[in-house]
């Protein structure tokens, strides 16, 4: 049994203390201590920056071959996408044009979904994403919309959704690496605070893997 995990630096285990305890190797080992007959494999594609444009093209060129092998596939993407507009817009002061953010990856995540489905039987599994800035309105509107946007896209084509974001809302102090205020402002003084530490990492894993079992 293969599962594959797509996403950005969130995937990648970017702030995670090691590669082992980054979620999808965790979720790997949930998955094989839940069942006896079945051993799994786990791979990830994903890199830190990956916006939606950068995955669709990884899963349409090297990704692919694995993915048509897969029984389970996760998605963990977009934040990249909002998180380039926010900073462009925080440095120019111009408004933040998440609009034009979020129909962009609601096409990229259309055609990574269309992909998946025409090469793999695999389970297709799409996360939504926690808001590691829960004290900036803007960022609240912003993630709500992208998270409205993944459920809208993964319904089309019979994809189930992890919800993410709710497994991290209030606890976002404890569970994101580098933690400070909440605010977006955090984010201009060259450090992002928005990855998950190894906590965030097994609060994800947990709540993910029923997600990836197979149907039967």
């Amino acid at each position: 049994m293969i599962y594959t995990a797509l996403g950005d630096s969130i995937t990648f285990g970017e702030n995670a203390s090691s590669w082992a305890k980054a979620y999808p190797q965790l979720a790997v080992s949930a998955l094989n201590s839940r069942s006896r007959s079945r051993k799994f494999t786990g791979y990830v594609i994903a890199r830190p920056g990956w916006s939606s444009n950068n995955l669709l093209n990884a899963v349409i060129g090297q990704g692919s071959p694995i993915i048509s092998q897969s029984d389970a596939v996760s998605i963990w993407i977009g934040g990249v996408d909002l998180a380039n507009a926010a900073l462009y817009s925080l440095k120019t002061q111009q408004p933040i044009a998440v609009k034009q953010s979020i129909a962009n990856y609601s096409r990229n995540l259309s055609a990574m979904l269309a992909h998946i489905r025409n090469r793999s039987h695999a389970q297709i599994v799409c996360c939504t994403q926690y808001n590691p800035f829960p004290n900036s309105p803007l960022a609240i509107e912003s993630i709500d919309r992208l998270n409205q946007t993944t459920y809208e896209v993964a319904q089309s084509y019979r994809a189930k959704v992890a919800p993410a974001h709710a497994w991290f809302e209030g606890k976002q102090a404890d569970l994101i690496y580098g933690y400070r205020k909440g605010k977006m402002e955090d984010a201009l003084s060259g450090f992002l605070p928005i990855h998950p530490n190894d906590s965030g990492h097994r609060v994800i894993a947990t709540g993910l893997t029923p997600y990836l079992i197979p149907r039967n």
